[in-house]
């Protein structure tokens, strides 16, 4: 079972973010970044979001760093992790536009692009983009199928559909992979279903331990029924952890214990079809956070 991070500092809603993170920058997603690495994780993860209305402001907040940017420059200063967008909200964008930015990544990082993908769920920013809030399902839709055209093979891809429409436009660099795996966030059944029908991986956004394997039992339905053959790489964000006895205040939802205990609470990932977890740690400044990223490869990673 392979494990990743999303990364700190680059998106800071009030729901995860921990307070040392907001005086945080360049130098510390590089740092975090290169634990990572050093650790033996899957791949470090950006999120994205326009641009957020004053309305959500007070729990979003308005700190969201572009993922392309941002996976870009740390492609640069790491050598082999794998680079995620979890999730690009891909209908905000013409898919040529996703196509252009996504491939020049996978190129200059020779090839370590998981392009995760999701619908989206903020109203106003749809709007100001002149997109139809309404729609956002059937423009992820299209937007996947657009993008494996224009990530695919071909320098000149081909695509024709309600939304979008195109051929006869070259796009160089293409991607050092030959197919750019596409992972779909989201759990609502709509989510579930988009994973199953079009998506090489699943990213469920917060689902509790209880209800994951309900939702794989449903994927596995779905794509049987379709006959599609191919392996869905099946993703799970764990409960926060913090390896040790804190001697602070953690959260009661926070796993804490010997690396035995967590190897073992984490193992029931594995056993529910699991092939990936999405990890992320309670700490209270860099260091202490890229101690635990080092342990957890050290002392967890090799139980799981």
């Amino acid at each position: 079972m392979e494990y990743g991070i999303q990364l700190p500092v680059q998106s800071q809603s009030t729901i995860y973010t921990e307070p040392w993170e907001t005086a945080a920058g360049p130098d510390d997603l590089v740092a975090v970044a290169r634990a990572a690495e050093r650790a033996g994780f899957a791949y470090i993860a950006s999120c994205d979001h326009v641009a957020v209305p004053r309305r959500l402001a007070p729990a979003m907040s308005t700190v969201w760093y572009d993922p392309v940017a941002t996976l870009a420059y740390l492609a640069a200063a790491t050598e082999d992790i794998r680079l995620l967008s979890h999730v690009a909200v891909v209908g905000l964008r013409h898919p040529l536009l996703t196509a252009k930015q996504y491939a020049t990544l996978d190129h200059l990082s020779g090839g370590r692009l998981i392009l995760g993908v999701g619908a989206g769920h903020v109203a106003e920013e749809f709007e100001a983009l002149g997109l139809d809030f309404r729609q956002r399902g059937a423009l992820l839709d299209e937007c996947m199928d657009a993008l494996r055209a224009a990530l695919g093979p071909e320098e000149f891809p081909e695509h024709h559909g309600k939304f979008y429409d195109f051929q006869g436009l070259g796009q160089r660099p293409r991607p050092a992979q030959p197919r750019v795996p596409l992972w779909v966030g989201g759990s609502s059944p709509a989510a579930v279903r988009r994973a199953a029908l079009k998506g090489d991986g699943w990213l469920p956004q917060g689902d509790p331990r209880d209800r994951l394997p309900a939702q794989i039992a449903e994927l596995t339905r779905i794509r049987e029924e379709a006959g599609i053959g191919e392996p869905l790489t099946v993703g799970a964000l764990t409960e926060p952890l913090h390896i040790g006895r804190p001697a602070w205040d953690v959260g009661r939802r926070t796993l804490t214990g010997s690396p035995e205990e967590l190897a073992e609470s984490l193992r029931a990932y594995r056993a529910m079809g699991v092939h990936q977890i999405q990890v992320r740690f309670r700490c209270r400044d860099r260091a202490e956070l890229t101690d635990q990223i080092e342990a957890f490869g050290a002392d967890i990673a090799p139980d799981l």
